[in-house]
């Protein structure tokens, strides 16, 4: 019985769709999120990212029911999220140490650093606390923010990217 495991199979050479079967069992690849090293480097970074945002909230903790600190946090993981992926995007293909950055930085440290349960159990506080307005008013802006946040990490990361046509001769 052959089992899957991680090779060097180059990612050119998979097959489109993971679930097809190829020719040699022994050769064929786990998807990413089922291989171990790629777990262990989202795990890691997701710890990273959730003690710094636990300091950051215990430091500035929420005032009224509505917590600025898990606002700015969010907005700047969205921020800090666009420049990453924008970045990694032209340097080259999802592969090698651009895959494992992604992983460790993008999906482990800034989805453990930003939290979209927080903002969620601070709407549903105001709105239970009868401010449906403040509640309303907090998760549009959030949200809004994180994505006028996000296209200006896109276009500082996009204005930022290194010029590959003085490398050509």
């Amino acid at each position: 019985m052959t089992s899957l495991t991680d090779t060097t199979m180059p990612d050119d050479q998979l097959p489109t769709d993971p679930d097809v079967q190829v020719g040699d069992p022994a050769r064929t690849m786990r998807p990413v999120h089922l291989r171990w090293r790629y777990l262990g480097l989202v795990a890691l970074g997701g710890a990273a990212g959730t003690a710094l945002r636990d300091l950051i909230s215990t430091a500035f903790p929420a005032h009224h029911g509505v917590s600025w600190a898990i606002f700015w946090i969010n907005i700047t993981g969205a921020l800090l999220l666009g420049v990453l992926l924008e970045a990694l995007a032209h340097r080259g293909p999802d592969a090698g140490r651009r895959r494992t950055l992604r992983l460790l930085v993008g999906t482990g440290v800034l989805g453990g650093f930003t939290t979209y349960s927080t903002l969620a159990v601070s709407t549903a506080g105001l709105f239970l606390d009868g401010r449906a307005l403040a509640g309303t008013g907090y998760a549009l802006l959030t949200v809004l923010a994180g994505a006028v946040a996000t296209a200006i990490g896109l276009t500082v990361a996009g204005w930022i990217r290194p010029d590959r046509t003085e490398h050509t001769a």
